[in-house]
């Protein structure tokens, strides 16, 4: 390798890298580069050129990157994010002057209830920006990983991955939801007597998937849940709701309260109501940046005056 291989190299040859080390996919690359499929492979053969290794090699389930690679992408990530800061904020950080997409992923308990308003936020200051929302599915915390989606709104995740940081931006007050005309006529209920009922439950990737609300909150105190319906679809689980005796643990964020075929029920741990704090996700390398340190501060806005 040759002793000052940095002055001789494409910048852009480096990001290039990057990308494909996150996508390891050549056409996913080019996509996100916005150039041909054939210019990522010219790019590669110029950086395995360069390093004298072959960086990615091709396998049945995508590109495996070598050692070489893996020791390369490790010292460079955190390197051009500085580089980037530099360069992009040299001047100030103006939301004015961002033209690129803006993606979000939101908890589906969360999504309803702020979108126009975290959209009506961003897109006050940031005129320019393509905003996406996404509902927070199962390959969420990759993508925030992977650079794919710059913020996460969602509840407090367990067992997440060293890269990804969060903070504590509101908190979320849960009620118990029946239809009108349910047998239950009381107007609150206690956690310890969930075992009495059948629920239908909101599923939301990484923190409620595998065990929904209720059955954290009953087996606490040593009770199982019944569950008879869960999806993925605020919608299902409020019409399924409304044509059963089945109750539903909904967020206030999803305004249930406002809707005529439901009535809700305070839920109290003794006298405690059941609240929960709501936390942004991002990336470590993006812990500085001006733009993710923008959108948490609207992602904690759009929760302001529910």
């Amino acid at each position: 390798m040759a002793k000052d291989l940095f002055s001789k190299l494409d910048l852009n040859l480096l990001r290039t890298f990057l990308v494909l080390n996150q996508e390891r996919n050549m056409r996913k690359a080019a996509e996100r580069l916005f150039i041909s499929q054939p210019a990522v492979s010219k790019a590669l053969q110029r950086l395995r050129d360069s390093f004298d290794d072959e960086l990615f090699v091709k396998t049945y389930h995508g590109l495996k990157a070598t050692e070489l690679a893996e020791e390369l992408a490790e010292s460079l990530e955190p390197v051009m994010t500085d580089l980037a800061h530099v360069v992009n904020y040299s001047g100030g950080f103006d939301p004015s002057e961002i033209d690129r997409t803006l993606r979000i992923a939101v908890s589906p308990f969360l999504l309803k209830g702020i979108a126009q308003r975290l959209f009506t936020l961003i897109r006050e200051e940031a005129p320019n920006a393509q905003i996406q929302f996404l509902n927070w599915g199962k390959s969420a915390v990759k993508d925030i990983v992977n650079g794919k989606i710059q913020l996460g709104l969602n509840y407090t995740i367990d067992h997440l991955p060293k890269e990804l940081l969060h903070k504590t931006i509101g908190q979320d007050t849960f009620k118990a939801y029946v239809r009108e005309g349910h047998p239950f006529k009381e107007s609150s209920v206690r956690v310890e007597d969930g075992h009495l009922f059948e629920f239908s439950t909101l599923i939301s990737a990484d923190w409620n998937y595998k065990q929904s609300v209720a059955e954290k909150l009953l087996h606490i105190h040593g009770h199982e849940a019944k569950v008879g319906f869960r999806s993925e679809l605020p919608s299902a689980v409020i019409d399924i709701t409304k044509s059963t005796d089945m109750v539903f643990l909904g967020s206030r964020y999803l305004s249930l309260d406002t809707d005529s075929g439901l009535r809700s029920l305070d839920i109290y741990f003794g006298d405690t109501p059941l609240n929960t704090d709501i936390n942004a996700y991002y990336h470590d390398k993006n812990k500085a940046s001006q733009t993710i340190l923008w959108l948490k501060k609207k992602g904690g806005g759009s929760l302001v005056h529910q």
